[in-house]
């Protein structure tokens, strides 16, 4: 298994927990075919250049983090500000 692997799939995880058990929307199949199908791709890459791979497979789970990847549904991060601010109050 290559060192970006588990990387990309936690990237996948994090997008689906955010939208399926965070958010209530429907399971949405294409994030774990292309999660699966990225996982290779970044394996592959990883062969040609090893530290860029592992750049971008990081920068890919930040960005995962930071960003909406639908419109209506918040970013893990804006999820985890609104759960710390109902919790402290």
């Amino acid at each position: 298994m290559s060192q970006t692997t588990g990387i990309i799939l936690a990237t996948g995880a994090v997008t689906v927990a955010n939208q399926t058990v965070f958010h209530d929307q429907p399971m949405d199949w294409r994030v774990p075919v292309a999660t699966g199908l990225a996982a290779v791709g970044f394996s592959l890459a990883e062969r040609a250049w090893p530290q860029g791979a592992k750049v971008l497979a990081w920068t890919t789970l930040l960005t995962v983090l930071l960003t909406r990847t639908q419109a209506s549904v918040p970013s893990p991060v804006e999820s985890a500000l609104e759960w710390w601010k109902k919790s402290g109050s």
